[in-house]
């Protein structure tokens, strides 16, 4: 089942909660739900993503709002493990990307995280893919990603770019995240909002500073 706007959202695929649990959407019907979907190999997430849910759920979890994360994997598998999420909720460690970056940046305290997670976490269910990669599946997958793609007035060169970073990817996919696929999620981390009535109301990628006044709007109605 593919998720649509406006159309009751299809039920995440959850391999096992690592923290806490949540029962299903359609028990949480009259709460406002947010899902962060994260990669424990992604820097922005620890940076950006995580801390705004954080003070999200803090402040409106009183009236209703209910917030968890599912952990996902669409690259870098070997960083994106279950271990290593287990390792991220129960020590604050970090591998690969968000250890260098973070850690050149002065952001962890002792190569550590420095906040706790204060949700429930889950990791995203990953079956094991064979991709023929060919001309056609290639196309397929830049246009789930850039719908107006053959619209957009993009030199060849661009093109020519975009085509080989969607070979690379498709190359190296070793799974296929459920959630991440279900929803269509162009990376992480992404949101995806859900109204009292268990509607998917929106789905986005990266720093979003609407998201805070749409809560507000769904926990009126």
């Amino acid at each position: 089942m593919i998720a649509v706007i406006d159309r009751p959202a299809p039920q995440p695929e959850i391999d096992c909660w690592v923290q806490g649990s949540e029962p299903s959407l359609i028990e949480l019907a009259g709460d406002v739900v947010l899902i962060e979907v994260i990669q424990v190999n992604c820097p922005g997430c620890f940076v950006h993503g995580l801390p705004e849910v954080i003070r999200l759920h803090e402040t409106y979890r009183s009236q209703g709002l209910k917030v968890f994360a599912i952990a996902t994997a669409f690259e870098h598998f070997e960083h994106n493990t279950l271990n290593n999420l287990e390792r991220l909720l129960q020590h604050g460690e970090v591998k690969g990307d968000p250890l260098f970056q973070l850690g050149k940046a002065g952001f962890l305290e002792n190569s550590k995280l420095p906040y706790t997670i204060p949700f429930s976490v889950a990791m995203d269910k990953l079956v094991k893919t064979e991709v023929e990669v060919n001309e056609n599946s290639i196309n397929q997958f830049i246009i789930s990603q850039i719908p107006d793609f053959h619209q957009r007035q993009w030199s060849d060169e661009r093109r020519q770019s975009i085509y080989r970073q969607a070979e690379s990817y498709l190359k190296n996919k070793r799974y296929e995240a459920l959630t991440f696929e279900m929803y269509q999620l162009q990376g992480t981390p992404s949101s995806i909002l859900i109204d009292k009535q268990g509607l998917l109301r929106q789905v986005s990628f990266g720093v979003v500073n609407q998201l805070e006044n749409d809560i507000q709007s769904l926990l009126k109605e």
